[in-house]
């Protein structure tokens, strides 16, 4: 593989960050000599994240719209021209061959930058429907890859390219006994795994903390790995103590590859890397798609996966402790079908995603002068 120069822009949750922190090092494993920059803000998760994975990482000033009242509003949008100059600036100081955008709105004055200054530019859609900045930057973009099929349907009829979403290689590889023991777990219990994100899910948590009592029936070989956020540990907690339901409560988990081993189940909100992940490890889960994410694309995203059989869909509109219960109860006693769920979440999952998706500008790269 030829050399390249790629700037990689994206950021703001661990959403976009860890699915550019694997594309890099797809990169990286192709092209060694690669030089790589990553772009983003200095207060999304990407300022600790990439410089602690070794990249070369420079800040722009931008804020997100979408819920904002209007005077914030009105303050991210007169940040736009400054950061679209401080995008020009660092495009020009870093001379890439290849710009990538990988989501978040501090990918749009990169981008935006580097189409109008002639650069060939890569943007990444993980969701099923686009939101408004990507719908317009897929207008400019050289090529427009996108992590899951019902995306097409949405952007302009050019160049697009399936890629999935990347995900990190530290995911895979975890045995199973080994990862329930590194959590306390019991060796040979049905395992459920519940997480809502880095700040946990307050409805998943109160639904949770609510069911666990029709979850402790007497002969329930049950335990459960659950992420809280720091907020509802303790409640939580204090929920399964009371219901003498084996589980294990802290607010994060950082070893993510060993608790989706140690899962037979998994209970989560449906963001696009989450349910990449869940495709590529061959999780089965119950979905509850956040509702208030932009254009309801969470809904979308689970609804793919649960579609072709790998997943259980619950709107939270609907959630309640007794259906989530049930739904928990005839899913961990029923395991052909948590296996048959298993088989059609792997078929749907692209575990060559960052592969595939770096290929793209690694092909450029190789081309280009430099």
């Amino acid at each position: 593989m030829g050399f390249v120069r790629l700037c990689i822009a994206g950021g703001g949750t661990g959403g976009h960050v860890f699915p550019a922190l694997a594309t890099a090092a797809a990169v990286r494993a192709r092209a060694r000599e690669a030089a790589l920059l990553f772009v983003g803000t200095a207060t999304g998760l990407e300022a600790r994240l990439v410089p602690a994975a070794g990249y070369p990482f420079e800040t722009i000033r931008v804020r997100g719209l979408k819920g904002k009242t209007i005077t914030e509003r009105l303050a991210a949008s007169l940040l736009l021209p400054l950061a679209f100059e401080e995008s020009r600036r660092i495009l020009a100081r870093f001379a890439p061959d290849v710009v990538l955008g990988v989501g978040g709105y501090v990918a749009g004055p990169v981008l935006m930058a580097a189409a109008l200054g002639g650069r060939p530019t890569v943007l990444h859609e993980q969701n099923a429907i686009p939101g408004l900045t990507n719908r317009l930057l897929s207008r400019v973009a050289t090529a427009v890859a996108v992590g899951l099929e019902a995306a097409r349907a949405h952007l302009p009829a050019r160049r697009i390219v399936v890629t999935g979403n990347p995900i990190r290689a530290d995911l895979f590889g975890h045995p199973r006994e080994a990862s329930r023991e590194a959590f306390g777990l019991s060796r040979d219990r049905a395992t459920l795994l519940v997480f809502g994100g880095s700040q946990g899910a307050r409805r998943l948590n109160e639904a949770m903390r609510e069911a666990v009592e029709a979850l402790a029936a007497p002969g329930a070989e049950l335990q459960v790995l659950h992420a809280t956020g720091e907020r509802d540990r303790e409640a939580v907690a204090a929920a399964y103590a009371a219901a003498r339901l084996r589980a294990v409560v802290v607010p994060f988990i950082e070893a993510m590859g060993a608790a989706y081993a140690a899962a037979d189940l998994v209970i989560c909100r449906a963001g696009a890397t989450t349910v990449a992940e869940l495709a590529a490890l061959g999780k089965p889960a119950i979905l509850v798609p956040f509702p208030h994410a932009a254009n309801d694309h969470q809904r979308h995203n689970a609804a793919a996966l649960a579609a072709g059989g790998g997943a259980v869909l619950i709107l939270e509109r609907d959630l309640n402790p007794a259906l989530l219960a049930e739904r928990i109860r005839a899913l961990v006693q029923d395991p052909v079908r948590l296996a048959m769920m298993a088989r059609a979440a792997a078929a749907a999952g692209r575990p060559d995603a960052a592969e595939r998706l770096a290929d793209l500008p690694t092909s450029w790269g190789s081309a280009a002068p430099g």
